[in-house]
């Protein structure tokens, strides 16, 4: 396991996680909750995805720091890239439907690189 490549990931996971509730939450939860036009209960379910997502990336940097300094704990890492690979091409198939280029979502870029740290972590030394 390359623990520097971990800490790149925490260190992404933390970059993430930054965008996600800094950049995110003024262009994309605010106008979600001035939104008078979606029903109640579709609004708030979103909110309530959104604090999903903000508690994941807070939790994903973590534990990719956990990892870094308890090597031997791999099977985190292996859970860690697939949600983050799945929720990368879940980022991108969510865009493509809407007909929105992928990469204007940065959760398709950033779980990406996410991912791309944590598995060059298990394969390189």
């Amino acid at each position: 396991m390359h623990v520097t490549l971990l800490w790149a990931a925490a260190f992404m996971s933390v970059v993430t996680f930054a965008v996600h509730t800094f950049v995110g939450g003024p262009r994309v939860a605010a106008p979600l909750l001035a939104d008078t036009n979606l029903p109640k209960a579709s609004k708030w379910l979103n909110y309530y995805c959104w604090h999903i997502t903000t508690i994941y990336t807070f939790v994903m940097g973590g534990a990719y720091a956990y990892v870094a300094i308890n090597p031997e704990k791999i099977e985190l890492v292996v859970f860690l890239s697939i949600l983050n690979v799945s929720f990368s091409i879940l980022s991108a198939v969510v865009a493509m439907k809407g007909n929105i280029n992928p990469f204007r979502f940065p959760s398709t870029s950033l779980f990406a690189s996410v991912s791309i740290l944590g598995i060059l972590s298990l394969i390189t030394k």
